[in-house]
């Protein structure tokens, strides 16, 4: 039996909304669409060419799934949320239940493995690299291995920008999340989840075998920036803005200030 999922993880995506919230769309919140587009930049450059072989673990209803699909990758999905298992299911990509801790599959059996969800859901440091593990398990030697992170700080930025901060009893649970990464079921603002501090990640990376990782910072500065939402409507300003945030993603003084990092790195 693989491992099992916190209940309090599984009734929040149970809720449906990730599907919407990663859409490309206009109008949808700027952090949510710069992740997207961005995790998208980040790992065309990275990708072996097509036909690749790519599992994607904790790939929830498939947004990046459809894509990579579409550039001629031969995916799969796993996650453990039923729901997001239909979705993905929904868009014509193959997919099953599984946990990141424990993958159904064999040694060496792809070319790319994707965990762009999995390591926010690990509160135990042993969790974490036991998944990054099974990932360069199933990975080909030389193989990609690229996993996402959320940023220690990004619960303090987000509670500036959007106003919770100034709620005394979010303040206070914002505070011991910097403190310690840990978020707890106690909150409405997201759920049970573990916010890495970036210094962490090379060393989680290190103990599960993989060489080499280089951390992404996504979003950089420009999540935080007024207006944001309206120039990523606009193509050509969206693109001044993708170029932008390219030119300083692995800059390492600025990795803290994005919402999310994408660590790559090769078994």
């Amino acid at each position: 039996m693989p491992p099992s999922l916190d209940p309090h993880v599984l009734a929040y995506y149970e809720q449906g909304r990730e599907d919407a919230r990663l859409a490309p769309v206009a109008g949808n919140e700027a952090d949510s669409r710069l992740e997207f587009w961005r995790t998208q930049d980040v790992l065309r450059r990275a990708l072996p060419a097509p036909p690749a072989r790519v599992l994607d673990v904790g790939g929830a209803s498939g947004r990046h799934a459809a894509w990579l699909r579409a550039d001629g990758y031969d995916v799969e999905l796993l996650d453990p949320v039923p729901l997001h298992v239909r979705q993905a299911r929904a868009k014509g990509i193959p997919a099953r239940e599984g946990d990141a801790r424990q993958l159904p599959e064999d040694d060496d059996s792809f070319d790319v493995v994707l965990v762009l969800g999995p390591l926010y859901h690990l509160p135990a440091r042993a969790d974490r690299v036991r998944a990054l593990a099974e990932a360069r398990r199933v990975v080909r030697p030389g193989g990609l291995v690229a996993a996402a992170t959320i940023n220690r700080w990004a619960v303090l930025h987000d509670g500036l920008l959007k106003g919770f901060f100034f709620e005394a009893h979010r303040r206070e649970h914002t505070m011991k999340v910097l403190r310690t990464g840990h978020q707890d079921s106690s909150t409405d603002l997201f759920t049970v989840a573990y916010f890495h501090d970036p210094a962490e990640i090379p060393g989680e990376f290190a103990d599960a075998g993989l060489s080499r990782p280089v951390p992404h910072g996504l979003e950089g500065a420009a999540w935080l920036t007024g207006g944001m939402r309206e120039r990523l409507d606009d193509p050509e300003q969206r693109a001044v803005v993708l170029d932008a945030l390219r030119e300083v993603e692995t800059e390492p003084a600025l990795l803290g200030v994005s919402g999310h990092v994408l660590t790559t790195a090769r078994a």
